[in-house]
């Protein structure tokens, strides 16, 4: 089953429409900031975050249920990009997340060019984490308290990655380094 990207198109009120009611209308426990409101919505609109040198925003488009989630990569100045992906309450925990994650991937090293991509999450959004590991995604880092909980304790950070050559070959570059012994 593929999922297709669609370009979100701000200058468009459907899409303006449909960005803050796909945003409000969720809750996204596992990302910074939440659920946002309308008033935020409309301020991060107009400040460019979704489609401007450094950002590029795209809905996911299954071929039988039509939109189902979101998607917004992000650094596109830098070697690497970072991935935003969210899904529709609605469609989470039906196996969607790894044809989004495959279709975002593939754009990113077809159509952007970049030789590696990196997300982040929460250690305890394990759905997020399987679909990265289910889509060949190698877990790079483990940041203790690094992600910021409002009104509680930060959470753990954990960065996943996929390389050029890994998502070509079907095949993990091994790690390089030496190990330190105390």
């Amino acid at each position: 089953m593929e999922v297709d990207l669609e370009r979100l198109d701000l200058t468009t009120s459907a899409d303006r429409r449909g960005l803050v009611a796909f945003m409000t209308g969720n809750p996204f426990p596992f990302h910074v900031g939440g659920t946002p409101s309308v008033r935020e919505m409309e301020s991060r609109m107009e400040s460019g975050i979704y489609d401007d040198a450094d950002h590029r925003s795209f809905w996911l488009v299954h071929p039988e249920l039509g939109r189902i989630g979101f998607t917004r990569l992000e650094d596109l100045s830098d070697p690497t990009p970072m991935l935003d992906l969210r899904l529709e309450e609605r469609f989470r925990g039906r196996g969607l997340g790894a044809p989004c994650l495959g279709a975002v991937t593939r754009h990113v090293f077809e159509e952007i060019r970049a030789d590696r991509f990196e997300g982040q999450t929460r250690h305890d959004n394990i759905a997020m984490r399987r679909t990265f590991e289910k889509c060949g995604w190698v877990k790079e880092a483990h940041y203790r308290q690094g992600w910021p909980v409002p009104g509680g304790e930060a959470a753990d950070s954990v960065a996943y990655a996929m390389l050029r050559r890994d998502w070509e070959t079907g095949e993990m570059t091994p790690f390089q380094g030496v190990e330190i012994r105390r």
